[in-house]
């Protein structure tokens, strides 16, 4: 026998021990181990799948089937979830309706959890929704509160419920979602406050918002508020969702501004004020889940850590003990977005309805800032506005983008905001496909001082041109398109 042969031998059988050993590695956690079946019940795989989540680590669903869930789980740090092709998590009503399929643990006490990964997760809602239950003001069938370091991979959801978000993440750092497709009659994507984000290769046929960065919010809607910045948005897809009527935005960019606290104040539903080193909101919402019209005179300070209470008729939500006066969004980017949805593309935003007034009268007023449209093709003829503006914004620039019959408007409320100060518009390297006059720019807003260049642009018809409303405001503009020229 040869020395040759011998060493073959003996390396074949250390790499055999080696790959067996590799095998039988006990790298991750299987949840079928744990009893999650697609034969179980629902209230059973609750707990089946939160005993896997409980291990930490690397979880996995490998088998292919339809899971039905009576709950939420609760995944915290430095664990990851993925599911094979082929599992659905199915929403069933075996113990009372119920919010989120998926929530982090820290969500339930305001602290952080990190490192987090969901890869693969197929909800379908199947008509069971809760608008919030553990976190009020968090309504995602996949939420996060508190959270670092967030990735969401893959996640499909074709049965949006009307009181219920997809995917809604508030007070975050470092959050990626990418390969998304969303449908149905609520948001696609509902963001609160938070810091360094990137939404990518998403697809919405959404009722309501496909994106929403809601700095503020009503009272129910997010649990917090600050600021939402340094994003980017890219790859996303706006479909029709046909037989519907056209609502929404594909993002919605809204900002808040609040006072303190001080008796005699009047407050209407989802008001925040500053008190005692807290921001608290008025819960204004009546039996019917719908917002209680009027005011409220406050006369006793709310002082009061955490939860709901009630002080001269007015229902008190401690909603964050971190203490700031404006919300808006700020250095966010938006490119290669491809919309057929004929409605307001984007909006630049105030509430002010019995839902929210989102700036009390006297309050700070926030300026939104830097904000970047590149490449976003409008793929339809609604004349709806491509940019609705009725915040203070410093600027925002256009480029390499498609337009057709939408263009830009600037408006406001008599009397809501004292000054929308200064806005400069770059409007660059983009293509017009308007035949005949476009209503390019119109301002609605008294004293409004727009500064607008363009240059570079494209105008596909012989008799385009470009028509601007002036209204009451100030303008400077440097362009080259006809009619403005």
């Amino acid at each position: 026998m040869s020395k040759t042969f011998i060493r073959t031998v003996v390396l074949t059988l250390m790499l055999f021990s080696f790959l067996k050993s590799y095998s039988q590695r006990d790298d991750f956690t299987n949840a079928a181990d744990y009893g999650f079946s697609p034969e179980a019940t629902g209230i059973e795989n609750v707990k089946s799948l939160q005993a896997a989540l409980d291990q930490g680590g690397n979880v996995i669903v490998s088998k292919p089937g339809t899971y039905k869930v009576a709950g939420t789980s609760y995944i915290g740090s430095n664990t990851s979830i993925e599911f094979a092709k082929g599992v659905i998590l199915q929403k069933v009503d075996e113990e009372g309706a119920f919010s989120h399929v998926l929530l982090n643990k820290g969500a339930l006490t305001r602290t952080w959890d990190e490192h987090i990964s969901v890869k693969g997760l197929h909800v379908s809602v199947n008509g069971v929704v809760k608008r919030y239950n553990e976190v009020f003001g968090l309504r995602g069938q996949l939420a996060f509160f508190y959270v670092k370091d967030l990735r969401i991979e893959g996640f499909r959801c074709y049965d949006i419920e009307g009181v219920q978000f997809s995917i809604h993440v508030c007070t975050f750092e470092d959050l990626l979602i990418d390969d998304t497709i969303l449908v149905g009659d609520k948001d696609g994507i509902h963001l609160g406050r938070g810091n360094r984000f990137r939404i990518s290769n998403a697809t919405f046929q959404t009722l309501d918002d496909a994106l929403a960065l809601n700095a503020h919010d009503y009272a129910n809607s997010n649990p917090e508020v600050g600021w939402i910045e340094n994003g980017v948005i890219e790859n996303c897809n706006d479909l029709s969702l046909g037989g519907q009527p056209i609502v929404g935005y594909f993002c919605r960019i809204l900002a808040g501004g609040w006072v303190d606290w001080k008796e005699g104040l009047e407050l209407q539903n989802a008001d925040a004020v500053v008190s005692n080193g807290r921001i608290y909101r008025v819960d204004g919402l009546g039996d019917n889940g719908k917002p209680i019209k009027g005011t409220w005179t406050t006369k006793t300070r709310p002082t009061h850590e955490e939860g709901t209470v009630v002080l001269d008729g007015i229902k008190w939500v401690m909603m964050q003990d971190d203490v700031q006066y404006t919300a808006g969004v700020r250095n966010v980017v938006y490119r290669d977005i491809f919309l057929e949805k004929p409605r307001s593309s984007f909006s630049i935003h105030f509430d002010n309805s019995s839902w929210s007034r989102s700036y009390y009268p006297g309050a700070d007023i926030p300026q939104q800032e830097q904000l970047l449209f590149d490449n976003v093709k409008v793929l339809h003829d609604g004349d709806l506005p491509f940019i609705k503006v009725n915040t203070p914004v410093d600027v925002f620039t256009i480029t390499n983008c498609s337009l057709r019959n939408s263009g830009i408007l600037f408006h406001g409320k008599k009397g809501y905001v004292p000054d929308y100060g200064k806005t400069f518009v770059n409007f660059y390297g983009n293509t017009l496909n308007k035949q005949g006059e476009m209503n390019f720019l119109e301002n609605r807003v008294p004293g409004k001082e727009i500064i607008l260049k363009t240059v570079n642009n494209i105008e596909i018809s012989d008799d385009f041109k470009a028509v601007i409303d002036k209204g009451e405001g100030k303008f400077k503009i440097d362009s080259d398109l006809t009619g403005l020229k």
